[in-house]
């Protein structure tokens, strides 16, 4: 994986995870209501778990694509038209931020469970490999430095989401700031694919 490949991982994990979505609203929510120490295992649950998603996914994938070479292609297609949409969608809808009484926090397996029904996770998952992989590299190798780059990421950027829950929720509640950080976080979202598409782009010509 080239560092530009590489940088670019590492933007599109870093606004995927940095933005709103249900772990961060709930590892949010759970800060606010248990503390940082009691929402620990749930923290690190997302943090382990996401990156060990990533990893099973791509042990599927990589079988598909060395069987079919053309359906690494048609997904990726697919998953750089997804992110778009995605990237469209941060821009322009609003977080909406609720504080839910739960009786106890998410543990570290419920947690790490939880990113297998997380709609948000499976994009993010899907889209990466199918977005930041190649068909003439080695899809474990490549799985596993973007694994890597979402675990890195996903420390600080969610420890942000317990850390500073309360001052982020006044923040996000605030129409204008949520404005320039959904529009902000979707330009970030569409750069983090243009050297994939240059690279699809320069192949076909």
């Amino acid at each position: 994986m080239t560092m530009e490949i590489l940088l670019s991982v590492l933007l599109f994990a870093l606004v995927s995870t940095a933005t709103p979505g249900p772990n961060n609203i709930m590892v949010m929510t759970s800060g606010l209501n248990f503390g940082v120490l009691r929402t620990l295992p749930h923290y690190l649950g997302i943090c382990i778990g996401f990156p060990a998603m990533v990893l099973a996914i791509s042990m599927g994938l990589g079988k598909v694509f060395e069987a079919v070479p053309l359906m690494h292609q048609v997904i990726k297609v697919l998953g750089i038209s997804y992110l778009m949409y995605l990237a469209w969608r941060i821009a322009t809808t609003t977080t909406e931020i609720r504080k839910d009484g739960a009786s106890q926090p998410l543990s570290f397996w419920q947690a790490a469970a939880f990113q297998w029904v997380n709609p948000k996770a499976w994009v993010m998952a899907v889209g990466a490999l199918a977005t930041f992989t190649t068909v003439s590299g080695e899809v474990i190798y490549q799985a596993l430095w973007i694994a890597a780059a979402f675990m890195v990421v996903a420390v600080p950027c969610v420890g942000a989401w317990l850390l500073g829950g309360a001052g982020l929720r006044r923040l996000l509640q605030k129409p204008t700031y949520r404005r320039w950080f959904n529009w902000t976080m979707g330009l970030l979202l569409v750069l983090s694919v243009i050297p994939m598409v240059s690279v699809e782009l320069s192949a076909v010509m």
